[in-house]
């Protein structure tokens, strides 16, 4: 964050004028992410599609927002973040309202495809608090809007349900959350201030397409690839096509002055474990969340194993790591400022290796396996704080916002080859004779979980202190990183 003026001290009222209005956004954006997948069933329903066509509800966003985040942070670096922040909105109130009045499965999907840049909200937000906050109302405001963000995906999936048989079907719950979007719109227009710090040069929209090609060509397989088969040549033609288009890209970068992303930055040794390790968090974090619901669901009268959770009960008991979460990213600038953010990553994912093991440990106890979950969801809402506000630090004043959205993208890659590992591990290690998960494939999926903590955890150790970034305004301040 830039240096602090005076004497360093920020008050209350000062980071809450800036945040203000940001943390609502961030509260509707994770309501509306968090009620989404459990909307599908319901959204299947209604438009009468296949189960595979309900997968691309899902999977259109998930890849429209892995070109929009790049390009939105960019452009918010370049124009001004308050400007991008509201053009983002205005995209994802009409997606909203053509997935709400969609009167066919394209029309839906365009929709879907507008909310894409809902994920580039909150890398914008944090480039404008970067440029109007010292560094601790910068830290303080990450983690309000983190929080928001985790306690609005928590309500998003604990309300969506009650929200469906209030209003009695699903396209007046749709009317619901485009008139959140919509006057989320409008509210952008009230006393939110504008960034001052203009990054210099101009737009790499050949950068931006590559990118955007690579990753969409990357997820899009990853999101078939158990359909087509993942050893399949077209599953394996699809990933080796994208890295080489990912490669290529990272060569174009690494040479132009005003590059998309600057790969030398991310390169950098105090910058680059914090990119890994959001790879890492990803893969952890976005990875195991159907798993532990699978787990959840399936009975030992059946499976052999789990705990034959009806659906309100999955979504009761699953609640306990996304509170846990919560409460971990909305404390995390406290506890640093007790300790460093570096020790505050070191117990994050520290937590989150011990309650992966936990979930070995625990499998055949529920009030147990939920601790072990608690524990883990901690952990992660540590680091939901913990990894963007560093790597903000690391960052020079003109990249806050798109150095932010390559970490959000590497975290959500890491979510998809996990999700796609997770999904090899489930089908090959079986219950003989059927295609039923055996009992050793859950214990696998958490002991490699695991393992990637633990990877974490030593690259956080093997990290220095703070560097002040280069290109970064105001004086370095004393910060215990």
């Amino acid at each position: 964050m830039t240096a602090p003026r005076g004497t360093g001290e920020v008050a209350a009222s000062r980071v809450t004028a800036v945040v203000g209005l940001l943390v609502v956004f961030e509260l509707v954006s994770g309501f509306l992410q968090g009620s989404a997948p459990a909307l599908v069933p319901a959204v299947q329903d209604w438009r009468s599609i296949s189960a595979s066509q309900a997968q691309w509800y899902m999977a259109v966003q998930f890849l429209a927002a892995a070109v929009a985040v790049p390009v939105f942070g960019r452009l918010g670096d370049l124009y001004g973040h308050r400007r991008l922040t509201r053009i983002a909105l205005v995209c994802v109130a009409a997606g909203t309202v053509l997935v709400a009045l969609a009167p066919n499965l394209t029309v839906l999907l365009v929709g879907r495809a507008l909310m894409g840049p809902l994920a580039a909200l909150l890398p914008l937000e944090i480039g404008l608090v970067r440029d109007r906050l010292d560094l601790e109302g910068g830290r303080r405001a990450v983690g309000l809007l983190v929080g928001a963000l985790t306690l609005g995906s928590l309500l998003g999936h604990a309300l969506v349900g009650p929200l469906l048989a209030l209003t009695g079907g699903v396209r007046p719950t749709l009317s619901v959350l485009a008139a959140l979007a919509c006057a989320c719109l409008a509210l952008s227009y009230c006393a939110i201030p504008e960034s001052r710090t203009r990054a210099p040069g101009r737009m790499d929209w050949s950068g931006a397409l590559l990118l955007g090609l690579s990753l969409l060509l990357l997820l899009g397989t990853t999101a078939r690839g158990a359909t087509w088969g993942w050893t399949s040549p077209l599953t394996l033609g699809g990933v080796a096509l994208s890295l080489a288009l990912l490669a290529w890209w990272v060569r174009l970068e690494r040479d132009r002055p005003h590059a998309l992303v600057d790969v030398r930055a991310v390169a950098r040794r105090q910058s680059a474990p914090y990119y890994v390790s959001g790879f890492l968090f990803g893969a952890v974090m976005l990875g195991g969340q159907a798993v532990g619901i699978s787990y959840l669901a399936a009975s030992t009268a059946d499976e052999g194993y789990g705990f034959g959770l009806t659906t309100w009960e999955i979504s009761a008991w699953g609640a306990v790591p996304h509170v846990l979460a919560f409460t971990g990213a909305s404390l995390v600038a406290r506890v640093a400022a007790r300790t460093s953010y570096r020790r505050v990553l070191l117990l994050s994912f520290a937590l989150m290796a011990a309650g992966n093991v936990g979930l070995i440990a625990t499998h055949t106890a529920l009030p147990l396996f939920a601790l072990a979950s608690a524990v883990a969801g901690f952990g992660m809402g540590l680091a939901l704080g913990g990894l963007p506000t560093l790597i903000v630090e690391r960052s020079a004043t003109d990249r806050t916002a798109s150095s932010t959205a390559v970490y959000n993208n590497l975290k959500t890659l890491g979510g998809s080859v996990a999700g796609a590992g997770s999904a090899v591990v489930l089908g090959s290690l079986v219950v003989g004779g059927t295609e039923v998960p055996a009992l050793s494939a859950y214990l696998t999926i958490w002991g490699l979980s695991a393992l990637l903590c633990a990877g974490a955890l030593v690259l956080q150790m093997l990290t220095g202190r703070e560097v002040h970034a280069p290109g970064a305004t105001g004086s370095p301040a004393p910060a215990r990183v």
